[in-house]
C-alpha cells in the first residue's frame, strides 16, 4: 500500500494514525482481570511486505521506512491516544495571539543515541534540511511556510510565520535530525540512511537488506527505556506467508486481511494466543488516473469509470463488510467530512452514456470502445503483497470490460513500483491508498505545485479553485470556516473524479496475547508502544 508517510503528517498523511470505533477489541477469553507490574525484556517481531528505502526521515517516502523511523527518531510534538498534540522533545510551547509565532521550550535531558546532547541547533538544522532545494524531499511544503527561525539559547526554538498556518504545530512533529552527524555532508549518500542515529525509544542495530531490520531499546531514552527490549521487522512480501508465520508464533503482530480476521482466526487456538482488534482507519483506497494520459483528460471518462464500479461490491466481496464507501479523502466520522458530495452509485448504463458523450464508440464490433483509432484500453498497476488491492483490481477489471473498456492488471514489486512507475509518473492508472490523520490539510497531494516527479500529486491533478481552497484552508484556525473551504474542495473532487474513491477499510490487527499494556484509543493501538510489556513468566526470547 502506498502510504507515503512520515512522522505524523505534513500533508495529512501520517504514520498510520487510526481511529478506534466502539469495537476496539474482539472476543477475549474469560478470566479474572489482570493487574500486572510492567517488566523489561522480550522481543517483538512483525513483518513488512517491503523493505525500507532509507532511514533518514527527510528522504523517506514509504511506510516501511517510516515505521522504523518512528521508533528511532523523535519530533518536538506527537499525538497521544486521544489524537491530541503533546510534547515529545518539547516540554512546552506557546502560540502567539496572532497565530504567527510558535515558541518551543525543549527538554534538557535528551541525548542522541551516540551520547551527544540534543539542542535547539538540531531543530534549526532540521528546518534548514527540509527547505534545502537540493534535498529531494516530499515534505518541504510545511517548512516553506516559515518566515524565519530563532534559537536564542540551546533549549528554545522559535518559528515565525508571515501569515497564520493552521497545520503549523503538527509540522513540528516531524523527526528531528542530528546536526553534528549530518551538517556539511552529502545527505543523499549519508551512511545514516543505513545506520540511523536518533533520540527515540529504540536504537538501530542491524539491517539485512530484504530480510530484516533490528532495533533495541534505548536505555537512555528521556522518558525511560521502553519495556520491550528488541523490535524486529522481517521482510515478508506475501501476506499469506505472514499469516502462516503468525500462526506458528514466529510473528507477534500482523494486520489481518478480512478473510483471515473473519474466517481463519475464529478458533480456540488462535484466541488463546492472540488478541484481535478492529477499528475504522483514517486511510482510504482509490483508483487514481494519470491525468497526463489523453484518455483521462476528459472528466466524462473518469465519471463513467466511477459509475462502472460497484463500491459496495468491493466492500462486501473484498473487505467482507469490514469497511465503508469512500466519497473523498476524509474519513466519514470526522468533522471535515462532507456527506453531500456527488455520489457515483453503480450504474453501468450511465457509464456507457457518458462514454458515448465523450465520443467513445464500438465501431469495430470487438466489444471495446474506440475513438479516433484508439481503443479505450489501459493498464492498472498496484503493488505486490496487498491481496486486497489485487482482488479489488480484478473486480474492477471485470466491471470495466462490461462497459467496453479493456483493462490489464499488473502487480509490481514494491520498490520497483515506486521507483519505476509511481515516482516518475510512468503509469496509466493505479490502485493505491493514503493514510491520514486529524489534520485536514491536503496541499501536498492535490495542489498543482506538487506534480513534479517524486512529489505526492503524482497523477498530475491541476485545478485553480482547488489550489485556492487549499491555500485558504491552511490559513485559518476557525474550524467552521475551514470546513467551508474543505466542503467545497470535496465537491470539486467528487465532480472531477481524478480518483475513483473506493473504500475506507477497517484496521484488523492481531497481537500476541503475551503483550500487555495495549490500550485501544482514538489513535488506535500503537501510539503507546513503548509502554507495552511482557510478564517475566511469559517472555519468549532471552533477555
Amino acid at each position: 500500500m502506498l502510504r507515503l508517510l512520515f512522522r505524523l503528517s505534513l500533508v495529512s498523511l501520517a504514520f498510520l494514525i487510526l481511529v478506534a470505533c466502539d469495537r476496539h477489541q474482539e472476543e477475549s477469553l474469560p478470566g479474572v482481570t489482570e493487574v500486572l507490574v510492567p517488566e523489561f525484556g522480550d522481543t517483538f517481531i512483525e513483518a513488512s511486505i517491503g523493505d525500507a528505502s532509507t532511514l533518514l526521515p527527510v528522504l523517506a517516502a514509504d511506510s516501511a521506512s517510516s515505521a522504523i523511523n518512528g521508533l528511532v527518531y523523535s519530533g518536538l510534538l506527537r499525538y497521544n491516544g486521544q489524537l491530541e498534540l503533546e510534547g515529545e522533545l518539547a516540554e512546552s510551547w506557546e502560540v502567539s495571539d496572532d497565530n504567527r509565532t510558535l515558541t518551543f521550550h525543549l527538554r534538557r535531558d535528551v541525548r542522541w543515541h551516540d551520547g551527544t546532547a540534543f539542542t535547539s541547533s538540531d531543530v534549526k538544522f532540521t528546518y534548514e534540511l527540509y527547505i534545502d532545494p537540493e534535498i529531494p524531499t516530499a515534505y518541504a511544503e510545511a517548512f516553506s511556510q516559515v518566515n524565519r527561525i530563532e534559537t536564542p539559547d540551546p533549549y528554545t526554538f522559535i518559528a515565525h510565520y508571515d501569515v497564520p498556518y493552521a497545520p503549523a504545530l503538527l509540522s513540528w512533529a516531524t523527526a528531528v535530525h542530528p546536526r553534528h552527524l549530518l551538517e556539511g555532508t552529502d545527505i543523499i549518500r549519508s551512511p545514516l540512511a543505513r545506520h540511523p542515529i536518533g533520540t527515540g525509544p529504540y536504537r538501530f542495530v542491524e539491517w539485512v537488506s530484504g530480510e530484516k531490520i533490528v532495533l533495541e531499546a534505548n536505555q537512555d531514552y528521556f522518558e525511560g527505556p521502553p519495556y520491550i527490549k528488541r523490535v524486529v521487522y522481517r521482510i515478508i512480501p506475501d501476506v499469506s506467508t505472514q499469516f502462516l508465520e503468525l500462526q506458528t508464533g514466529s510473528l507477534d503482530f500482523m494486520g489481518l486481511t478480512p478473510l483471515q480476521y473473519d474466517r481463519q482466526t475464529d478458533t480456540l487456538a488462535f484466541r488463546r494466543n492472540f488478541n484481535k482488534y478492529r477499528y475504522l482507519s483514517f486511510g482510504y483506497t482509490y483508483l487514481g488516473y494519470n491525468l497526463r494520459r489523453p484518455m483521462f483528460a476528459d472528466k466524462l471518462v473518469r465519471q463513467a469509470l466511477s459509475y462502472a464500479i460497484d463500491e459496495q461490491e468491493l466492500i462486501d466481496g473484498v473487505l467482507l463488510g469490514y469497511g465503508e464507501v469512500a466519497t473523498g479523502p476524509y474519513k466519514p466520522d470526522t468533522w471535515v467530512y462532507n456527506p453531500d458530495v456527488r455520489r457515483y452509485h453503480y450504474n453501468p448504463e450511465k457509464a456507457r452514456q457518458l462514454l458515448a458523450e465523450a465520443g467513445w464508440q464500438d465501431t469495430t464490433g470487438d466489444g471495446i470502445l474506440n475513438k479516433d483509432g484508439q481503443r479505450l484500453a489501459f493498464t492498472i498497476i498496484t503493488n505486490q503483497g496487498n491481496d486486497l488491492r489485487i482482488k479489488t483490481g480484478e473486480i474492477i477489471q471485470r466491471r470495466f470490460r462490461e462497459i467496453g473498456v479493456d483493462v490489464r492488471l499488473r502487480v509490481v514489486e514494491w520498490a520497483t513500483f515506486l521507483k519505476e512507475f509511481i515516482n516518475p509518473g510512468n503509469f496509466d492508472a493505479t490502485i493505491l491508498g493514503w493514510s491520514g490523520g486529524p489534520e485536514p490539510d491536503q496541499y501536498n497531494i492535490w495542489h498543482s505545485s506538487k506534480t513534479a516527479p517524486g512529489q505526492l500529486n503524482f497523477i498530475g491533478f491541476e485545478h485553480p479553485e482547488v489550489d485556492e481552497l487549499l491555500e485558504r484552508g491552511r490559513r485559518v484556525f476557525d474550524q467552521q470556516q475551514r470546513k467551508e473551504y474543505y466542503d467545497r474542495f470535496q465537491e470539486i473532487l467528487a465532480e472531477e473524479q481524478p480518483y475513483t474513491f473506493l473504500y475506507v477499510s477497517e484496521a484488523l490487527p492481531a497481537v500476541s496475547r503475551r503483550f500487555r499494556g495495549i490500550e485501544p484509543a482514538p489513535a488506535g493501538i500503537r501510539y503507546n508502544f513503548q509502554h507495552w510489556f511482557v510478564p517475566m513468566a511469559e517472555q519468549k526470547y532471552a533477555r
